[in-house]
């Protein structure tokens, strides 16, 4: 469907591209969607937290196992200085300490904030950004509800770019809880969120919603409804929550509250812009440089006799959706590339998205092929696909992954897609994985939904789960995955991906099999740039599946694609717990901000897009605000020494768990005994400390040894540099 902007406006905000949208789909169906704790959950998330702190003690009490014995030899020829060293490092631990000691205190009290600007201040908010910051911790908070024993309410959780639209007394409003009933407290509506602090002397309840997540607002009773609480608004929100807030009728503050959430929540219904265009706050890292193509290209070895990298599609003339620098098989011509893009859906051809550094078997992405009923063919488009096999001189064969079940294939060709002939296909082999379709994993997200939120029935907690097929939907993707990778590392095949439009599953599969293949993306950096290359520059259509800025809750292009993808990455997180340099956290944020509209990263659905709205300068990347506190994203339990190591994991229902610590956790019965936040912590800083250590000895052995020959050779009895050079934390 058509989603461009009039070259000829002076719009620069999302809104006018997506009214375009919303006039080209009038057709679409906007009909609506139509309490107990769980222990047993919560003593699984925390046996699972438990279980990764063993680890890492286990793991540091064996590295303290191997270099005793090297301080013992060392001893006698380093005392003095060792002894200078112990006193110097004892300090350091003492001030780091008093220093965490300081940050828990500080983190306990939410004195970390940001300064508010006042009630009326204006769009641009300076006073806010000059008196405040924003920092990872108050951003975290967003998407938390907390208990704080502070009395007194202040603004100063507004954030640069934030001023208050609409507020409510406590005498006029309370939030219905389905967890503590009834709760009175001031409301606050913001052009970026919902705001409601109790002001009951039990303690503070606080809601901290921003609107981009709201899916559907609906007033509850009319002036003729009778009970305490039946006259009020009811919110439905993009992720598991719904919240419903009673209004007293007398002073009518319903209506301005509800006419104020519909303008921010759904900004292009009102001509209005994404928040992500008024957000200013300044950070010291700029996170539009995470991804560069080329450069990232070359890391992969691509630049080689057999592909090159190619600009036919600077202009985005050639698919609309792709990026604007592609990389394909050198022999071929651009007329013939020009015939293979006419061939696939949506023009987008097969191109290179990753390539195995010493055998050269490819993983390339692409669009379905357009055969339709009468069974069309293109031999372009099959010798380019040879093209693809030959460039990789270590196999004759390739296999063509299609991610959607074999009979939806087939009903494609009704539709005029289809999948390729393996009668034209020369060594060719099509192999289907079984993914269902973007509205099958939206009604499985519909069930989760409803089984998480508010409360969980223990009794029929399984069977509930299992009626949700969502655990199988995963377990459908990360097996598609581990084919593709298996095929990649142990059997040296070249691989074309493809589902229909080659823009959800094929993302999916592509990033989930790059992440078992590579290290690098196993990284904070490396995952940030998978992102970037995989999803948003090959056009995942975020706009869309998540549904920013409009109000039609039941679109049928919105589906949890992306969510799936995130789910599939923390259950590999789940078996290999050491290989990711990332944490939990960081997960959570890379998905609540791909829902909040606080960041250009996730507002688009193509890179041409995102040109067109000049996002990368007129918003901030979430790059930015994680590379500029990375510590609170880290994973104490990383080891560099798995960097050049392939990950299988199991796809077995055995193995697969269900994420409670995201889907549950805003249900205070299965809130973590111990902050996990805070323990990675306290373990990322004992590892700080014991690589330290390590590092002074390295430095001080290599003081001792004289010029020209090892100390190890000349006293067999002192280890060498060259074994404790390779003790890493």
């Amino acid at each position: 469907m058509d989603t461009s902007v009039n070259s000829s406006s002076n719009s620069s905000s999302i809104s006018i591209l997506l009214n375009n949208y919303h006039n080209n789909n009038n057709n679409h169906n906007n009909n609506h969607h139509n309490n107990s704790s769980s222990n047993h959950l919560h003593n699984n998330s925390n046996n699972n937290h438990h279980h990764h702190h063993n680890l890492l003690h286990n793991h540091l009490a064996n590295l303290r196992n191997q270099l005793e014995p090297d301080l013992d030899d060392l001893d006698d020829d380093l005392d003095e200085d060792m002894d200078q060293d112990v006193d110097d490092d004892e300090q350091e631990l003492e001030r780091l300490e008093n220093h965490q000691h300081q940050n828990a205190t500080r983190g306990n009290n939410l004195e970390q904030q940001v300064t508010g600007a006042p009630l009326d201040a204006p769009a641009d908010c300076t006073l806010a950004c000059e008196a405040g910051h924003l920092t990872a911790h108050n951003i975290s908070r967003y998407y938390r509800i907390e208990m704080d024993n502070s009395e007194t309410e202040e603004l100063n959780w507004l954030i640069c770019g934030e001023r208050v639209v609409a507020s409510i007394s406590s005498k006029d409003v309370s939030c219905l809880s389905p967890y503590f009933g009834a709760v009175r407290g001031t409301l606050h509506v913001t052009n970026y969120r919902l705001y409601f602090r109790s002001t009951d002397a039990s303690g503070n309840y606080i809601i901290d919603l921003p609107l981009a997540f709201v899916s559907r607002i609906e007033k509850m009773g009319g002036s003729t409804s009778k009970g305490e609480n039946s006259y009020g608004i009811e919110i439905t929100c993009k992720d598991v929550r719904n919240y419903r807030f009673a209004h007293s009728r007398e002073n009518h503050s319903r209506r301005d509250v509800f006419e104020k959430l519909q303008q921010y929540a759904f900004p292009f219904n009102n001509k209005l812009s994404l928040f992500a265009f008024d957000y200013k706050e300044k950070y010291p890292v700029n996170g539009w440089q995470v991804y560069e193509p080329i450069a990232e290209y070359k890391r992969l070895g691509s630049i080689t006799e057999t592909w090159k990298i190619t600009k036919i599609n600077e202009n985005y003339e050639l698919c609309d959706s792709y990026p604007a620098i592609l990389v394909i098989p050198s022999a071929v011509s651009e007329e013939d590339l020009r015939q293979v893009a006419q061939f696939r859906s949506k023009g987008r051809i097969p191109v290179l998205s990753w390539l195995h550094p010493e055998s050269q078997a490819s993983l390339t992405r692409c669009a379905q092929p357009l055969v339709g009923v009468s069974g069309r063919r293109s031999r372009e488009d099959e010798r380019y696909v040879q093209l693809i096999m030959d460039a990789n001189a270590q196999s004759h064969k390739i296999y063509i992954m299609d991610a959607r079940p074999s009979a939806n294939a087939v009903a494609n060709k009704a539709r005029g897609g289809g999948y390729e002939n393996e009668d034209f296909y020369q060594n060719a082999e099509v192999v289907y994985l079984d993914i269902p379709n973007i509205h099958a994993m939206r009604e499985s997200w519909r069930k989760l939904k409803e089984l998480c939120y508010p409360g969980l029935n223990e009794q029929k907690w399984h069977s509930n789960l299992e009626a949700t097929q969502w655990l199988d939907h995963v377990r459908a993707i990360m097996n598609g995955a581990l084919k593709i990778a298996d095929k990649i590392e142990n059997h040296k095949t070249s691989l074309i991906v493809h589902c229909s439009d080659g823009w959800d599953r094929t993302s999916q599969l592509t990033s989930l099999a790059m992440i078992m293949l590579d290290p690098y993306y196993r990284t904070l950096k490396g995952f940030e740039v998978l992102i970037e290359k995989e999803w948003i520059s090959f056009g995942h259509k975020f706009l869309q599946r998540l549904g920013h800025g409009d109000d039609r809750h039941s679109d049928t292009d919105r589906s949890p694609i992306f969510l799936q993808f995130i789910d599939c990455v923390w259950q590999i997180m789940q078996q290999f717990p050491n290989v990711f340099e990332f944490n939990e956290n960081f997960l959570v944020t890379v998905i609540d901000h791909s829902y909040s509209c606080l960041f250009g990263t996730f507002l688009c659905n193509s890179e041409q897009q995102k040109a067109r709205e000049n996002v990368k300068t007129k918003t901030i990347s979430l790059w930015s605000m994680i590379n500029s506190y990375p510590n609170e994203y880290l994973n104490p339990l990383y080891s560099e020494q798995t960097k050049n190591h392939v990950i299988l994991p199991l796809a077995s229902p055995r193995r697969l768990e269900f994420w409670t610590s995201y889907y549950c956790r805003w249900n205070p019965n299965l809130k973590p005994q111990i902050s996990v936040q805070h323990r990675n912590k306290e373990l990322l800083i004992a590892k700080s400390e014991l690589q330290k250590r390590v590092d002074d000895i390295q430095k001080a052995l290599q003081s001792r040894l004289p010029r020209g020959g090892s100390q190890a050779n000349k006293n067999p009895g002192v280890p060498g540099t060259s074994q404790l050079s390779s003790v890493q934390i």
